[in-house]
């Protein structure tokens, strides 16, 4: 949702309300709210999957998005993980557990981008980018939906997250 701005061009994001409704044979989740720009009404409505998604930070189970595509998804990853990275850099230790909470989103992004890498191919195939923002993010660098290239970000987001977690050991001096 926060990938989608309003017609406004207000940002993605919005205080939503939301809701389960029936509509025929699908459980249909719903989210309503009014944009912060405009005020206008904006409500996004998803399909539930009958298998039960894993809890939060996890985007889904074992089957890849069809509502998000590796573009958005890798978007996501990117936002999160250089927001936390550039937070943890920039204050003080004891300040870093704030940024825990965007890292572990970026690392389950990144895990959903390999979702849709097919059985025995080693990279996602340029029909998975669906939405105008993933194809432009495809397109700019293909190489980097790799199985090899996607597998070394989701290490590098790991470390970073393991990072955030440890902290550093004493200097030499401080003994």
């Amino acid at each position: 949702m926060d990938l989608h701005p309003c017609e406004c061009g207000g940002s993605g994001g919005f205080e939503r309300r939301h809701h389960l409704e029936q509509q025929g044979e699908d459980l249909v989740t719903v989210y309503e709210g009014a944009c912060r720009a405009c005020g206008r009404d904006r409500r996004f409505a998803f399909v539930m999957d009958e298998e039960i998604p894993p809890p939060p930070p996890a985007y889904g189970g074992d089957k890849p998005s069809e509502i998000i595509d590796p573009g958005e998804f890798a978007e996501v990853a990117s936002r999160y993980g250089n927001w936390a990275s550039l937070g943890a850099l920039n204050s003080a230790e004891s300040e870093h557990h704030k940024y825990r909470g965007a890292m572990v989103a970026a690392l389950a992004a990144a895990q959903e981008v390999l979702k849709f890498i097919p059985e025995g191919q080693d990279a996602v195939p340029a029909s998975a980018f669906t939405s105008e923002r993933g194809r432009a993010r495809y397109e700019r660098d293909p190489g980097k939906f790799s199985r090899d290239s996607l597998e070394r970000k989701l290490n590098a987001t790991n470390r970073a997250l393991a990072a955030l977690d440890s902290p550093s050991p004493p200097a030499a001096d401080e003994h």
